[in-house]
């Protein structure tokens, strides 16, 4: 699945084969905890996932000459994948021995690693289940916050738990290239505070009409190549 501002005409979402196409392919692996007794609420991982897609982003390792820099430079020079797997008890303090970054939601705890090749991700990593990430709400989130970022989610396109998480990273991370570095300092400095929701039908067809970041995904798993999964609603962003 699928550091400088991009166009929106040259979304690395979108479908169409394009130079980034040729160059070499990079992931950025998602690990969400996932113990059998106790799995976090679907909304509550999507909400993490997003965060640390954000945190990956502005820290200071990938940036500049930091240790991760040249592999998100990488990463992002190609179509920008993500792949969430799930871990729980001994694989889960596996994954957390490796460099990355861990982040904690109401309950969930999703981890964040420097982009690795297509073809080459750590073993602990590697063996990680990618299917089967079926979450639940237990009760219907409440409203967003009408002052904090929402990641809208497509009434009309079915996901996995997992495949959500990765289209929620995709939603804050084309609102991080929008954004200039006062508005980006501003939403770091709130704790990348944000929501992610299922738009309503109607409010789905405004958003996608808006002028604001749409994911297209490029069709690897699940859905149809094209197929519009989020809207990043920034306050910053919203163009009426």
């Amino acid at each position: 699945m699928n550091s400088e501002p991009t166009p929106a005409q040259d979304s690395p979402f979108r479908p169409e084969s394009r130079a980034r196409d040729t160059a070499p392919q990079f992931v950025l692996p998602l690990v969400v905890r996932v113990e059998r007794a106790a799995p976090p609420a679907r909304t509550d991982a999507l909400e993490t996932a997003a965060r640390a897609v954000l945190l990956m982003l502005a820290d200071e390792r990938s940036l500049g000459d930091g240790p991760w820099a040249q592999a998100m430079r990488a990463w992002q020079d190609a179509r920008i994948r993500k792949v969430v797997r799930r871990a729980r008890g001994a694989e889960w303090r596996r994954a957390e021995a490796l460099p990355g970054i861990t982040v904690t939601g109401k309950a969930a705890q999703v981890r964040v690693f420097p982009p690795v090749p297509l073809d080459g991700w750590p073993k602990d990593l590697a063996k990680l289940q990618v299917s089967g990430t079926d979450l639940d709400d237990p009760e219907p989130p409440a409203e967003p916050d009408g002052a904090a970022p929402v990641l809208w989610m497509s009434p009309e396109v079915e996901m996995s738990a997992g495949k959500a998480m990765a289209q929620a990273g995709h939603g804050a991370q084309l609102a991080w290239w929008e954004l200039d570095e006062e508005e980006r300092a501003a939403w770091r400095d709130s704790g990348f505070a944000l929501a992610v929701r299922t738009a309503g039908v109607e409010r789905w067809r405004r958003l996608t009409g808006g002028g604001l970041p749409v994911v297209r995904d490029a069709g690897f798993t699940e859905i149809a190549p094209g197929s519009c999964t989020v809207v990043a609603d920034h306050p910053a962003l919203q163009r009426t």
